[in-house]
């Protein structure tokens, strides 16, 4: 069998060699059938290692994807803040870089105003009076000195010189001695025996309604007049105080520094009529809360509106302990106050030489 074997395929090959067409023919199909297997056969191989490749490429793409969640996140809640922030923006004036217009100017201003009417409502001028006169003598008295000061003093004086012609005619040195307690009373006893004098000889001992007349007397001048003016006489007036000055610059309604120059200025941003309680408002508000050094900006009802939120104390708490007068739980400044005032819980000062408590 072996040997028949052998000379079977020993034929084969000697008819191959021997160049037989038909033999040649099914030679070169076999090989080339065999060459199209082994081809198959290395694609399916290739198929089967990209097949793996792709079912493990999931598990190596679940990183980048784990990745990509956080960070969409992330983004969401930085758009969230931005619109926070700008919401926030929105409700404050815009920084000194970026110029205010004049409507958003006016119209914030007036929201203060507002806002301090709804904080004051029974404010008043602080110092006590019964007429034009102890107004008038009584604002001159104010002068570097506070209100309170000035009405535990004015009850001596107005009891020994009730009327101008009785000031007019009175002993410097007596006068003196009274006003003691205000300060500059030197300065101050002569301005007020000049102005009674001047009521007593150019206008008959009484108080003028006018301002082009008030600001003629010596010692007299804006500030006054209009203090008289508006609460004596029911005029409307701006009253340019260091408190009014200081507020207004705070709030950035105006950036001059004179007080004539100051009342024009905050005058355009209100009508007339508002002009008196504006004043008290502003003029309140920077005795019992906005103060000079410390301002208790962490219980100001304005903050959201105030450019200079942050200059004081913001911490609730700690501002509180800033308030001052009836904010903070003491006596006013006046011996006599409105009733309005006693209503809503403010405390009358004590007399000279009591305990104020301020």
């Amino acid at each position: 069998m072996v040997v028949r074997g052998d000379s079977a395929v020993g034929e084969q090959g000697s008819d191959a060699a021997s160049g037989g067409p038909e033999k040649t023919a099914k030679a070169v199909k076999a090989v080339k059938k065999a060459a199209v297997k082994k081809t198959a056969a290395k694609k399916a191989t290739a198929t089967k290692q990209a097949t793996k490749a792709t079912k493990t490429a999931p598990a190596a793409k679940a990183v980048p994807a784990a990745k990509a969640a956080p960070a969409k996140t992330a983004a969401k809640r930085a758009a969230s803040k931005k619109a926070a922030v700008g919401k926030a923006a929105a409700e404050k004036p815009q920084p000194a870089g970026k110029p205010e217009s004049q409507t958003s100017l006016v119209r914030r201003a007036r929201r203060i105003n507002r806002e301090l009417a709804e904080v004051y409502p029974y404010a008043h001028p602080e110092l006590d009076f019964e007429n034009p006169f102890q107004l008038l003598v009584a604002t001159v008295l104010s002068a570097q000195t506070t209100d309170l000061r000035v009405n535990q003093t004015t009850p001596t004086l107005f009891a020994k010189y009730p009327t101008p012609e009785d000031l007019a005619a009175a002993n410097p040195e007596e006068v003196e001695e009274i006003l003691r307690p205000c300060g500059f009373f030197r300065a101050k006893t002569k301005s007020v025996i000049g102005l009674s004098k001047g009521l007593v000889e150019e206008f008959g001992g009484e108080v003028p309604g006018r301002l082009e007349d008030l600001v003629k007397l010596p010692g007299v001048g804006r500030k006054t007049a209009f203090v008289v003016l508006g609460n004596a006489f029911g005029r409307p007036g701006i009253t340019v105080d260091t408190h009014f000055q200081r507020l207004v610059r705070r709030w950035r309604w105006t950036a001059e520094t004179d007080p004539d120059k100051i009342e024009a200025a905050v005058g355009a941003l209100f009508p007339r009529s508002d002009w008196t309680d504006l004043s008290h408002h502003v003029i309140w508000h920077g005795r019992r809360m906005c103060h000079a050094r410390k301002p208790a900006c962490g219980v100001c009802p304005i903050a959201p509106l105030c450019p200079a939120y942050g200059e004081g104390e913001t911490d609730p708490e700690k501002a509180k302990k800033l308030l001052k007068y009836e904010k903070g739980g003491f006596p006013g400044q006046r011996l006599n106050p409105p009733q309005a005032y006693l209503d809503a819980g403010g405390r009358p000062a004590p007399p000279l030489g009591g305990v104020s408590g301020t």
